[in-house]
């Protein structure tokens, strides 16, 4: 099979695969009792990223950590530019102010902190247990803060849940739709990495462009549809707080994650340019919301 194809059925795998997953680990989770509040908060925060943890995992681990990482950028500015930008030009977009200035501040602080583990060169274990304690940190006072005076931060997170649940199926047919996804999200993590690597061989360029380009975008396809979809019913607050745990997710979660399991070198090439870029457009939607700004 050609790069191209391993590639493409890699991305398809991961499209389809991680819907699966996201719909039914959510539908599990209300099964099991799980308030939509936090499904909204975590649940679906941990199922959109999982096509970013699994690709960065098996390109860390594979020996390819530029491509881990240049996912992880490119993601983040795909989730800003495309996500946002494509959300918007279907229905205007609105966030309440306190949301963005928490998640956005907090993204902005992960963006900066993952500029000097760059300039660093390299995560290490206990580096990555700090970002993953940060995270969980994150949630548990979101959590505390929203269930006690349910802002309209809260109805946000309920609302993705409701995006990702609206008809709720039997714990057994959530469970295995789960596994369908995880599966698929699997074996489409491999084969996207497998074929990426040829291309940036045969193209003559870093492992870094093919993580930054193909990948990021490929990975970041779920969020995109569940955001269209919100945005096209109206639940356009749905479609910045998707962007908004994805980006707090691939910095914390997935590179904390991929760092426990391996060290991840980080390239020179992504602070010429890339990692600036990234701090640039998380600021600049920070500034944006921070002030309940319709986009």
């Amino acid at each position: 099979m050609s790069p191209w194809l391993f590639a493409a059925a890699g991305l398809v795998l991961l499209f389809v695969g991680g819907e699966l997953l996201v719909r039914g680990a959510v539908n599990l989770s209300l099964r099991l009792g799980i308030s939509p509040l936090l499904v909204g908060l975590a649940v679906v925060g941990f199922g959109t990223s999982a096509p970013e943890l699994l690709v960065s995992l098996q390109a860390a681990t594979a020996g390819q950590p530029d491509i881990a990482v240049g996912n992880v950028v490119g993601s983040n500015i795909a989730n800003v530019l495309l996500i946002i930008g494509t959300s918007a030009l279907i229905r205007p977009l609105y966030c309440p102010p306190q949301m963005g200035r928490r998640d956005g501040t907090l993204g902005v602080v992960a963006a900066v902190l993952l500029i000097l583990l760059a300039f660093a060169g390299t995560i290490h274990a206990w580096e990555g247990a700090v970002l993953l304690a940060l995270l969980v940190g994150h949630l548990a006072w979101s959590y505390r803060i929203e269930r006690r005076d349910y802002p309209p931060a809260a109805a946000v997170h309920v609302h993705e849940t409701n995006e990702m649940a609206p008809d709720r199926m039997p714990a057994w047919v959530a469970l295995a739709i789960l596994l369908a996804g995880l599966g698929a999200v699997l074996l489409g993590a491999r084969w996207l990495v497998d074929g990426a690597v040829v291309l940036a061989r045969q193209a003559g360029v870093s492992e870094a462009v093919i993580g930054l380009t193909l990948v990021a975008v490929g990975t970041s396809l779920p969020e995109l549809a569940t955001s269209i979809v919100a945005a096209l019913r109206g639940h356009n607050d749905v479609a910045i707080g998707n962007v908004l745990g994805s980006n707090l997710f691939n910095i914390l979660a997935i590179l904390g994650t991929t760092a426990l399991v391996v060290p991840v070198p980080v390239s020179p090439e992504l602070l010429h340019l890339d990692l600036w870029v990234m701090l640039g457009v998380m600021g600049g939607r920070l500034l944006l919301l921070s002030v309940g700004c319709r986009l």
